[in-house]
């Protein structure tokens, strides 16, 4: 089964400097984490800004490094956008 999102929620993690939200893998729900080094933003409101501005690049990332590394948490560097 192919990853999901069909959620748009997304939320910024204030401890981990970065923008979680959630895939579906099947009925298996796959936490990610975006870095707000990744977004190039600094702020909280800029990255939450960055996400909503390129998601679907992101959600092709995502399904990239979910590919690669099978797992319920992931977190996204700028080096899985390259």
């Amino acid at each position: 089964m192919a990853l999901i999102f069909p959620n748009r929620s997304r939320s910024f993690d204030e401890t981990r400097h970065g923008v979680r939200f959630l895939g579906y893998d099947g009925m298996f729900e796959v936490r990610f984490l975006v870095e707000a080094e990744a977004l190039r933003s600094a702020t909280e409101a800029a990255c939450l800004n960055a996400f909503d501005a390129t998601r679907p690049s992101i959600q092709e990332a995502a399904s990239r490094a979910y590919a690669r590394r099978k797992g319920n948490n992931l977190t996204l560097t700028a080096q899985d956008f390259r």
